[in-house]
């Protein structure tokens, strides 16, 4: 049978009966007009269930995952402010439409049905998903979560404190606010939401603030698998650094009173606390699923006698606040309501084509103000002694510190963190010196959790700040790279542009590092980061284009909000010399200024028409010292180092390649999963023909003397080129 026109039909009958579920009294402190908007909200949200379920049947209405039996969120949201970030669990309807109660002109259902219809008239996705979420509510929006919202809220929290020492210009968020976020107990044992728990108590215990709110919404059982009775308790009461905080979920005034009690902790202590509500979920997990097939009836209708809104009309009654005959007439008016609305609404309009449903992958540009940059003397004496240093050529290593130097000088609002970035500074010693310059405050040490570093990130960007986080290694990305793709990329997608966490994400990666081995400290792979929508990946070659890109990258963040992940190729780090030993080719004097390269700028060395060698990182390394034992072989040759990753440059490229008669791709990356199959359809599609492929084999990466046995070589490139110039040879 249909539970939840089951549910509907007791709630008539036994409010009609005043037939209601036994509980406490309601606790003082919650007035009656906030407990009737309360219960309204609820209403609201139960009614919306009611009729997204309705257009689904119709055709009408697509993916549904109801808020039934979590009304007691609006209870949540009335003891908070509107303007405290709110990242949602995907059962909390009630807390949006309470919160829009406390904001001015909001049009609260007719914009979630839009939602649930995707017209593209919805004002929060503009079709693209039913999410909860609004610009105007500082609720971000959230597809499908499971806890992978949790580490960014920790880094809006993080954010909250550090604004008001250093204020960014595009702040978003007021400084005496707090940072929410709310998840199921299943979502509570998934290792982001470990990770967030661990990341706030190992913060708040070094008296960091960190004014973050965590809700649990307990409701016993994730899809179909039970959580052991008792388990959150036990497992969040003694969390070091993170207060603990109890209530039940179905009882208005007991929420209320608790989460008022846990949001003034937060907001006085600036340290986080753990709320953890006990619910029950109606109409089991989402769409069609059907509780029964996996749990006894007598449990699915324990849960439903326990209906929250019963409970509601009981303690409304008991406090004197609301007779249970008008709370039946708010609630059966509100669902008339809704009704009538949708019928409207599901005759709005719908995104049409692959452009419609693109246009917010890219985020909107913002107005930044223009750095001046600072004094001569104040560069001076942050610099030190490596201001003289700087009129001499210098590897990769030394290039990158200096420049993310002049980047931290221009614009205060970046913030460096990651695993080492401070005190070591850094594995390679490429932040080396950073936190003396800047301080702790804007070149964070952090615990070694990818999630959490990415999630400090994401968060901090929420609050106008330019986050560079570093990821230690290539592999570690791994860990983590949800907190990219499902995350940060998704933001604005989700958002129709709204919201934004724009970043430059350094990794040092990729092959060619003698003496370690893979996967971790070695991993040529970028086939991870090449299928998100919207990212950029950069990959320089050389330091004197390291600095141009990190630039760029970091103007891309700043004033297009673009997440850039920026690849340095770890064993081009210390590289002095190009052709033989001792020459010094590959180190380059520091580009002083503001000169940057941008996302159409490749580079090419020499004019040979022979052949063009099309490459990057290592990979360019290494052709050109090719294209100089290739000179010997009177083949001449051009080298193209691409520079950008994705998007890929390709009006560039195609025109650098125009001439030669056969073009060599030499892929660092694996065969399978590398750039080289985007880039022989690229040329394809130019009709430029003669390209062969050199890349990397389909394997791992050995330590020790084969450390670089299965990628490709100086010899190889000569090696192939010559072949495919002559016919000779390999």
């Amino acid at each position: 049978m249909d539970r939840a026109k089951i549910v509907h039909e007791n709630f008539l009958r036994r409010v009609q009966a005043q037939d209601f579920p036994q509980g406490a009294a309601p606790k003082s402190g919650l007035d009656a007009t906030t407990a009737i908007e309360i219960f309204r909200a609820g209403c609201l949200s139960r009614a919306l269930d009611l009729t997204s379920r309705d257009m689904q049947k119709a055709g009408q209405g697509f993916y549904t995952i109801g808020s039934s039996g979590h009304e007691g969120m609006a209870a949540v949201a009335r003891a908070l402010r509107p303007d405290d970030i709110a990242f949602l669990h995907y059962r909390d309807a009630a807390f949006q439409i309470a919160r829009a109660d406390q904001v001015p002109g909001q049009t609260i259902t007719w914009d979630m049905l839009l939602s649930f219809a995707c017209s593209s008239e919805d004002p929060t996705s503009g079709g693209r998903h039913k999410v909860l979420g609004s610009k105007s509510l500082m609720i971000p929006p959230q597809t499908s979560t499971i806890a992978s919202h949790l580490p960014k809220a920790v880094g809006a929290a993080f954010s909250l404190g550090l604004a008001r020492r250093h204020a960014p210009e595009h702040r978003e968020l007021p400084q005496d606010g707090i940072a929410m976020c709310s998840f199921g107990d299943a979502s509570a044992n998934h290792s982001t939401a470990q990770g967030a728990f661990n990341t706030a108590g190992w913060t708040s215990v070094q008296a960091t603030p960190l004014p973050l709110l965590f809700v649990c919404e307990d409701n016993g059982i994730g899809i179909s698998t039970k959580t052991p009775q008792g388990w959150i308790a036990a497992s969040m009461k003694h969390r070091p650094g993170v207060a603990y905080f109890e209530a039940d979920g179905l009882d208005i005034y007991d929420t209320y009173a608790t989460a008022q009690a846990a949001a003034d902790y937060v907001r006085t202590r600036r340290k986080p606390a753990f709320l953890h509500l006990r619910m029950v979920r109606l109409y089991g997990h989402a769409g069609a699923d059907i509780a029964t097939s996996y749990l006894p009836k007598s449990e699915v209708e324990a849960d439903e006698a326990n209906d929250p809104l019963l409970h509601g009309v009981r303690l409304l009654r008991d406090a004197g606040a609301l007779a249970p005959e008008d709370a039946l007439n708010i609630y059966t008016s509100t669902a008339a309501r809704v009704k009538d609305v949708a019928a409207t609404v599901v005759t709005r309009p719908h995104l049409q084509t692959a452009q419609d449903v693109m246009a917010a992958i890219v985020p909107p540009k913002r107005t930044c103000t223009p750095s001046n940059g600072p004094s001569t003397s104040t560069r001076t004496a942050v610099f030190g002694s490596d201001a003289k240093a700087q009129a001499a050529p210098q590897p990769m290593a030394k290039l990158i510190n200096w420049a993310l130097t002049d980047i931290m000088l221009d614009h205060p609002e970046t913030v460096m963190m990651g695993e080492d970035v401070g005190r070591k500074g850094g594995v390679y010693g490429v932040t080396q010196r950073l936190q003396q310059r800047f301080g702790p405050d804007r070149v964070i040490d952090s615990l070694l959790d990818e999630q959490s570093i990415l999630g400090l990130a994401i968060g901090m960007a929420h609050n106008g700040f330019i986050p560079i986080p570093e990821i230690q290694f290539l592999a570690y990305l791994h860990n983590a790279e949800d907190q990219l793709r499902g995350e940060a990329a998704t933001l604005p997608f989700f958002s129709n542009g709204q919201f934004t966490n724009p970043m430059v994400l350094r990794i040092a990666g990729l092959g060619y590092q003698k003496g370690f081995g893979g996967h971790f400290h070695n991993d040529n792979s970028l086939a991870v980061l090449r299928d998100i929508p919207g990212v950029i990946i950069a990959c320089p070659s050389n330091g004197a284009d390291a600095v141009g890109m990190l630039r760029e990258a970091v103007r891309l963040a700043r004033e297009e909000q673009r997440v850039v992940v920026f690849v340095e190729p770890i064993a081009l780090y210390p590289m002095r010399d190009l052709a033989q030993t001792g020459d010094g080719g590959w180190m380059s004097t520091y580009p002083l200024g503001r000169q940057s390269i941008g996302l159409t700028d490749i580079g090419v060395h020499g004019n040979g028409t022979d052949i063009a060698i099309l490459s990057y990182g290592n990979g360019h390394y290494l052709s050109r010292q090719a294209q100089v034992d290739l000179e010997d072989l009177n083949i001449n040759a051009r080298v193209i180092d691409m520079r950008w990753i994705a998007p890929l440059p390709e009006a560039a490229i195609v025109q650098a390649v125009q001439g030669c008669d056969h073009v060599l791709i030499v892929d660092e990356c694996r065969r399978t999963g590398g750039q080289g199959d985007a880039l022989i359809a690229l040329l394809a599609r130019n009709n430029v023909n003669s390209v062969g492929i050199l890349a990397a084999e389909d394997s791992f990466i050995a330590t020790g003397p084969a450390y670089s046995a299965t990628l490709p070589s100086r010899e190889g490139i000569v090696a192939m080129a010559r072949n495919m110039v002559t016919g000779e040879g390999a």
